[in-house]
């Protein structure tokens, strides 16, 4: 199995955070592409940003969408909590496209009632409430708890704010009734692991999530939408678009029109 992994935003320091999770995670065999968006933020907080980050994913996934030289993926994980671009990306290609947000979220669902999200900022939590809403999951969220001082660097938040995290995670557990705590966002991959048993309910880290929820749904082989709201966008006239980016909607509309009943 091979996986893309996209970080969303432009901080490599991120992107090695993203990779290091991932690989402890994922199954023997699993191969991972890690890539970097190739235009944005150094790290996402608003939905604007978001919008941003999901063209610079589109164009990587495009790139990696049908057998060229880069040699296919088997399925996609969008490595940013607040999963940008989802649920749209999953029009684009026939292979399963996961966010570490919907994966955190099922993760969380399957192993209590009520979750909390730990997040990095004040500033980023409407988008995330956003994202949970959408999920249809707004009344099992017992909280969003956040760092609200200002970052030395995105890469490292775990190291300079590691007591803040615990701190608002226990919180969220005593005060907001959480049976699940969710450490939100990429920059945080890996703390999961090192704060395991000083948090008194289950932690989820999305990376390591989105991972293993990937590999669960490429090994299900359900098959690809041809039909319904996540099929391909029909065919139109276009112009504008990267050579990469009109030769996967290309590719997609052809399938989906191939797949279609004839009358």
């Amino acid at each position: 199995m091979k996986l893309l992994v996209i970080n969303p935003n432009i901080s490599d320091d991120v992107t090695a955070l993203i990779e290091s999770e991932a690989v402890r995670s994922a199954a023997p065999g699993t191969e991972l592409v890690v890539r970097t968006a190739g235009h944005g933020v150094e790290y996402i907080e608003t939905r604007f940003e978001s919008l941003i980050a999901a063209g610079a994913v589109a164009e990587i996934i495009a790139e990696y969408s049908t057998e060229s030289s880069t040699g296919g993926v088997d399925g996609v994980v969008v490595a940013a909590f607040g999963d940008p671009g989802m649920p749209a990306l999953k029009e684009l290609t026939d292979v399963p496209v996961i966010g570490i947000t919907e994966a955190a979220l099922c993760a969380a669902a399957l192993q209590g009632h009520r979750f909390s999200i730990i997040a990095i900022s004040d500033r980023i939590r409407p988008w995330y409430l956003d994202c949970v809403e959408r999920f249809g999951l707004g009344g099992r969220l017992a909280s969003i708890r956040s760092i609200n001082e200002s970052l030395n660097a995105i890469g490292s938040v775990q190291q300079d704010f590691k007591e803040t995290l615990l701190a608002l995670s226990r919180q969220a557990v005593a005060e907001d009734g959480a049976d699940v705590v969710i450490l939100a966002g990429a920059p945080l991959a890996g703390l999961a692991r090192k704060l395991q048993g000083q948090i008194p309910v289950p932690v989820v880290d999305g990376i390591s999530a989105g991972i293993r929820m990937a590999e669960t749904v490429v090994a299900l082989q359900s098959g690809p939408h041809r039909a319904g709201a996540f099929a391909p966008p029909p065919a139109k006239a276009r112009r504008g678009l990267s050579e990469n980016l009109d030769t996967a909607l290309t590719a997609a509309q052809s399938a989906a029109h191939a797949a279609a009943p004839s009358h």
